[in-house]
């Protein structure tokens, strides 16, 4: 059920440019208050990037609109996404596309996805404890990838498990200084769209030994 809180939520997004009908569409039924952790119950329809366990955040719904939009999605494609996180950015991009894989370096929070997804009965989404900057290479390219945490630059594996024509979304860039961008893979070379600034926090290599 949609409630206030959805539709200001959802205003602020469409105040912020974010006009794809289907993207706002998956977002206003994805319940993000599932996403949160209790104590961010009560702010968790608004436009902020919030705590979550492991040192980790969820990202502003207007970031997660701006790249969710930025993917061009038509419901066909295969996407890689690295850093599960909460599950909420993954639990959008199931609705808008034909299966999206995961990668999550804490298993706490892998694990916290993973019931939320069976719980919302989103069966599209694989997910995998691993390291992120690795990419999935069994699954040997993807139409798609996004990154939801920073890095300087982006790790030349997943370019490379981008299929032609392909699109990248990352933030990109040293803390105080990340903008997020498009990468479309055109043969060897990459054209590269700037979006805008966000602070995101960074891609650490490797899976961690805690949490």
């Amino acid at each position: 059920m949609i409630n206030h809180q959805t539709v200001q939520l959802i205003l602020a997004l469409r105040g912020a440019g974010i006009s794809d009908h289907e993207v706002l569409s998956a977002i206003e039924t994805t319940a993000r208050d599932l996403f949160v952790t209790p104590e961010f119950i009560e702010q968790a329809w608004e436009d902020r990037a919030l705590p979550i366990s492991c040192g980790q955040t969820i990202s502003q719904p207007v970031v997660v609109g701006q790249m969710t939009e930025a993917l061009c999605l038509t419901g066909r494609e295969k996407v890689l996404e690295i850093g599960t996180g909460s599950g909420y950015q993954c639990a959008i991009l199931s609705k808008l596309s034909r299966r999206v894989y995961t990668i999550e370096r804490y298993r706490t929070l892998l694990e916290e996805a993973k019931r939320r997804f069976a719980a919302l009965k989103l069966k599209n989404i694989v997910p995998r404890l691993g390291d992120g900057s690795m990419g999935w290479p069994e699954q040997d390219s993807f139409d798609r990838i996004i990154m939801t945490a920073a890095a300087e630059e982006v790790p030349e594996a997943l370019l490379a498990q981008l299929r032609n024509t392909g699109l990248l979304v990352a933030p990109i860039g040293p803390s105080g200084r990340q903008r997020l961008m498009v990468f479309r893979r055109d043969g060897d070379e990459f054209h590269k769209t700037v979006l805008g600034k966000v602070r995101f926090v960074p891609l650490l290599r490797g899976i961690a030994r805690t949490l």
